[in-house]
């Protein structure tokens, strides 16, 4: 990816469900990793599992009409 330039990403989060009884909230995280649940990645585009130095990943979550960031939350009742 190149700084700067907006890209779509999908990411499916696996089958999963819950139970919100009313009242209940959901709270979205976005973030760049999840270390130690998955391997690091150092965003240099190398061998992540040998490298020593790595590189900050800064994120933007875009929400405009142009661009319609969303969470696709089916309900079953």
């Amino acid at each position: 990816m190149k700084p700067g330039e907006v890209y779509e990403v999908k990411v499916d989060l696996e089958v999963t469900s819950n139970y919100f009884a009313p009242g209940h909230r959901i709270r979205v995280e976005v973030a760049s990793s999840n270390f130690p649940r998955f391997d690091r990645n150092l965003n240099t585009g190398g061998n992540n599992y040998d490298e020593t130095k790595w590189v900050t990943a800064e994120n933007q979550l875009h929400h405009s009409a142009k661009y319609t960031s969303h969470i696709l939350l089916p309900v079953i009742p």
